[in-house]
């Protein structure tokens, strides 16, 4: 129970990645955080194949000081969620505030939009890597990377290291 009294949003929208959702919600919660889906609106939402995840908040409702972390699953769902106006503030917010921003796969479009990688080193799937560099971002082909409060990973085969490296900065968060 090394996250007993930790609270940890979870970025949730149509069209998320199963395993990069699932995989942190549980693993979070294993360790004893307070998870929460946090999606555009309090809703039910389908991954890539369909399968359910109900934002249990809205995006507007979230609030940066209420969370010592959030998680980006990838997927398509962070283009959809980087349409949200909240939803970025949100992650802006936490990134600024120092807070524990753990992105994966797809995941740094939304710290692509909330303007928080100038500088920062990185990590993503390949397909997004121009996007990230052209926010100022020094991309890197690595299983997870930790540029202080940024947390980032490529596929879901890093969710293990990823995982690893969220659980430890939240520990000391």
């Amino acid at each position: 129970m090394k996250l007993k009294g930790k609270r940890v949003a979870v970025l949730i929208s149509d069209m998320y990645q199963e395993l990069e959702y699932w995989y942190p919600y549980y693993r979070l919660k294993e360790e004893g955080a307070e998870v929460v889906a946090v999606g555009p609106e309090v809703a039910q939402y389908k991954s890539k194949l369909g399968y359910p995840a109900k934002a249990a908040l809205a995006a507007d409702s979230a609030r940066d000081q209420e969370f010592d972390g959030v998680v980006i699953p990838g997927g398509f769902a962070p283009d959809i969620m980087r349409r949200n106006a909240a939803l970025v503030e949100f992650v802006r917010k936490m990134a600024q505030s120092g807070k524990v921003v753990a992105a994966i796969c797809h995941g740094p479009w939304m710290l692509c939009s909330a303007k928080v990688l100038d500088g920062k080193r990185v990590t993503s799937f390949i397909a997004i890597r121009d996007d990230v560099e052209h926010a100022g971002a020094t991309w890197v082909d690595e299983p997870v990377v930790r540029d202080w409060n940024i947390i980032t990973s490529r596929v879901p085969d890093d969710l293990p290291a990823f995982t690893r490296e969220m659980i430890a900065a939240l520990v000391t968060a």
